[in-house]
């Protein structure tokens, strides 16, 4: 099993990359078949989509459709598609993921997805068929899980991106709050156990 984990956080050693380490321990845990490749967002060349809609108008039946932007999405496209699952990491700042990882998402979109039907004509319809899973994990530096409600839109945009783009089922979630006054330990063992469920 081919997982990619995308860490969407400007810093790296700190609370999303430490708590994806720990989902990835999980994933491995009792499986000898796990493959994971961990990317940084920050360590790629990733530009703002120009909205041109080369991508959109692409031939449908392409697995991977035709971005006019020369960077590190390529590469990033090709591993998102052969990958079987997913995890995604981010910080939550002001409410939402941060806006590196907002402009991966954004260039993700039409390269990975095709017009479809549902809920409108045109929104985007995974161009894979292939069944995939993801867990997403985010973290807030004062807002505690209470209040997640609040301040949280990062994890909806994942999983719409993993449900339309990369026909990704998001089997579960972390929401690690408060972390500059309760610290990341509490929340190490979920971390652990919902890399657990991707892999089982």
């Amino acid at each position: 099993m081919r997982l990619l984990a995308i860490v969407g956080s400007y810093r790296k050693g700190k609370t999303v990359d430490t708590l994806i380490d720990a989902a990835i321990k999980g994933a491995r845990a009792g499986r000898e078949n796990v493959e994971v490749e961990k990317i940084h967002l920050v360590d790629k060349n990733v530009k703002y989509c120009k909205n041109c809609m080369v991508c959109r108008e692409d031939d449908p039946n392409k697995p991977i459709a035709k971005c006019v932007i020369a960077d590190d999405m390529q590469t990033l496209c090709a591993a998102l598609d052969e990958a079987d699952g997913f995890i995604f990491g981010t910080p939550v700042n002001m409410g939402h993921e941060t806006a590196i990882m907002k402009t991966f998402l954004e260039r993700v979109c039409w390269v990975l997805a095709r017009p479809g039907n549902s809920p409108l004509k045109g929104c985007p319809e995974p161009r894979t068929e292939r069944k995939k899973k993801a867990i997403v994990i985010v973290s807030s530096g004062i807002i505690p899980p209470l209040l997640r409600r609040w301040c949280d839109e990062a994890t909806a945009l994942l999983k719409s991106v993993c449900k339309c783009s990369l026909n990704a089922k998001v089997v579960g979630s972390l929401y690690a709050g408060a972390v500059e006054r309760k610290g990341i330990d509490a929340y190490l063992r979920k971390a652990f156990k919902l890399g657990k469920t991707l892999t089982s």
